[in-house]
């Protein structure tokens, strides 16, 4: 058999020269002596099956779900699902936060946080791509409460000083061990060790998320604040290190809980929404993102539609609400109309004058207007309406309907994952690849630079645009995502987004770095145009080139 298998290394690799086969030769030899024995335990002969798994706890619909479709396939018994199982998911829809269930446990190591060099910047959290690392801030009865292994200290500054006691968590089988965290963390307060040494962990994980309250005194958007509102987009099955997935979570803690979101079929649609297993969930009160993928080609047409169907229901909504407040006698009510009426498109004041309305109206459930009124309750709170994809629909295939959207005026908003490839296929050259990178299709190096996208959608005056990368300014990320939301039009933001098809030195643990370089290179540059602003639309938020641009791009493979 060595004879054999020497014979077709040769044939494989004598044109590479006879080092390379010896190479090979030795790889042989090695692999038939590089084996020992491995005593299997003579008590296996009477081996019982294992524990029957511990039921899923959780909202009844997810857990239904869970527990008759998503077990059954993670267990490879796909096949035996009967096709009642599906009856609640006929029309093609499936329940949120499945993948919270999956529980992979993949990594070999996971972060290990150390309370004393901690500065409870949550930088680690803000970065994590797969939201399995996470802050909170516990009460003292919510601390009391905690499993033994909680790593509890005071909180050092700011909001809860004196108040609450601080941990920084992770969840050992829901982390892809990537190490982002680590790079992110500017104290070294976070060591990658055993998954195994870590798993007395994954309880008090678990225990934060479903008994820790939520304390919303302390949100706000800035890096640190952010971090404290639960995501509502965890335990993707991105790659380990995705820059995508970071981005999308951020956008949930900041929107989640009103977001409708369309999204184009690539890698973002891949992580994003496999069957029975969606990583975007709901919040303690229920609410939580609208996912939708329709076709590659018109992803913001199909973004267009979500928003106008939902804007036509609330448009008739406020005549009807304006014909109550009129006609009614209640004072009460009365106020509540108006109130609603004023907040009508403010996404936050929305949200709460739409609770009274809705208390009122409930109040009076035979008034005709109750009775149109409530049963389209969910679509009181304004809607905050994101379309989501990568390059090769925003540069490439797609364009031809973003521009059409840009240019209606209507107010959407859309987040281009920008890894300047098409990454879900295998990474061929879009409109987005780089002069003289090096992709499918473009096999001795891209002869032309980039499509300008941020530069032709500025030419409309009206599109808020701002080109941002996470891990070069944190804040300026979180401040473009909030302006255009709050820019009552079209915006766009393009998102540096590192991809393991860049081949970086290092790996995707240095993502998040690897945006810091191409920014203080000149490679990439972050901005903001406010079509809003009284003065100095244009802000530029990089500073002048600092670094040597050539050594950035022999940091990647794609160019090197």
């Amino acid at each position: 058999a060595l004879g054999y298998m020497k014979e077709a290394a040769a044939k494989s690799y004598m044109s590479k020269g006879q080092d390379i086969v010896d190479m090979n030769y030795h790889a042989i030899d090695a692999g038939a002596s590089a084996f020992h024995q491995v005593a299997v335990p003579k008590d296996w002969v009477n081996a019982a099956a294992t524990a029957q798994e511990k039921p899923a706890l959780g909202r009844a619909a997810t857990v239904k779900m869970v527990e008759n479709i998503q077990r059954p396939v993670d267990m490879m018994n796909g096949d035996s699902i009967p096709v009642s199982a599906f009856l609640d998911h006929a029309d093609g829809s499936f329940e949120l936060g499945a993948s919270a269930y999956e529980k992979r446990g993949v990594a070999v190591t996971v972060p290990s946080w150390d309370p004393d060099k901690c500065l409870q910047c949550n930088n680690c959290a803000f970065s994590c791509p797969h939201a399995c690392l996470r802050p909170f801030m516990l009460s003292q009865e919510e601390a009391a409460a905690a499993p033994s292994g909680a790593k509890l200290t005071r909180v050092k500054t700011g909001k809860g000083k004196g108040i609450y006691k601080y941990t920084m968590s992770v969840s050992p089988l829901d982390c892809m061990g990537c190490g982002v965290c680590v790079g992110q963390c500017p104290t070294h307060a976070i060591e990658m060790k055993s998954i195994k040494s870590q798993m007395p962990q994954q309880a008090v994980f678990d225990y934060l998320v479903s008994d820790v309250g939520d304390k919303p005194e302390l949100f706000d958007p800035t890096v640190r604040f952010s971090q404290y509102r639960a995501p509502l987009l965890e335990f993707s099955g991105a790659c380990a290190g995705c820059a995508e997935t970071s981005y999308a979570r951020v956008l949930t803690q900041l929107f989640g809980d009103r977001m409708m979101i369309s999204n184009a079929t690539g890698c973002s649609s891949i992580w994003g929404g496999p069957a029975g297993a969606s990583p975007y969930t709901v919040n303690r009160q229920g609410r939580g993102p609208a996912w939708a993928n329709s076709l590659f080609e018109d992803n913001a047409e199909h973004g267009l539609g979500m928003y106008l169907g939902q804007k036509k229901i609330r448009d008739d909504l406020r005549d009807k609400i304006a014909e109550l407040e009129k006609i009614s006698s209640v004072p009460e009510k009365k106020a509540a109309c108006g109130n609603w009426l004023a907040a009508y498109d403010d996404g936050d004041a929305s949200r709460s004058a739409a609770e009274e309305l809705i208390k009122q109206l409930q109040a009076d459930p035979d008034c005709p207007y109750s009775r149109a009124i409530l049963p389209l309750k969910d679509y009181l709170n304004k809607k905050s309406m994101w379309i989501l994809g990568g390059d090769g629909w925003a540069y490439d295939i797609g364009y031809g309907g973003l521009d059409h959207v840009l240019a209606s005026g209507e107010d959407v908003n859309v987040l281009v994952f920008d890894t300047e490839i098409y990454s879900n296929t295998g990474g061929q050259a879009s409109k987005a690849s780089n002069i003289g990178q090096v992709a499918q299709f473009a096999a001795a190096g891209k002869e032309n630079k980039a499509k300008a996208l941020a530069e032709m959608a500025m030419t409309y005056g009206y599109v808020y645009v701002a080109q941002v990368a996470m891990g070069a300014d944190k804040g300026q990320t979180l401040k473009a995502m909030v302006q255009a939301e709050a820019h009552r039009g079209p915006s766009l933001i393009i998102a540096y987004s590192p991809c393991e098809l860049h081949n970086m030195k290092g790996g995707m643990q240095g993502c998040q770095r690897e945006m810091d370089r191409a920014v203080k290179c000149g490679y990439w540059n972050l901005f903001r145009f406010d079509p809003d602003a009284e003065s100095g639309k244009l802000v530029i938020d990089s500073k002048a080139p600092e670094a040597d641009y050539q050594d950035f791009l022999n940091g990647e493979a794609r160019f090197a």
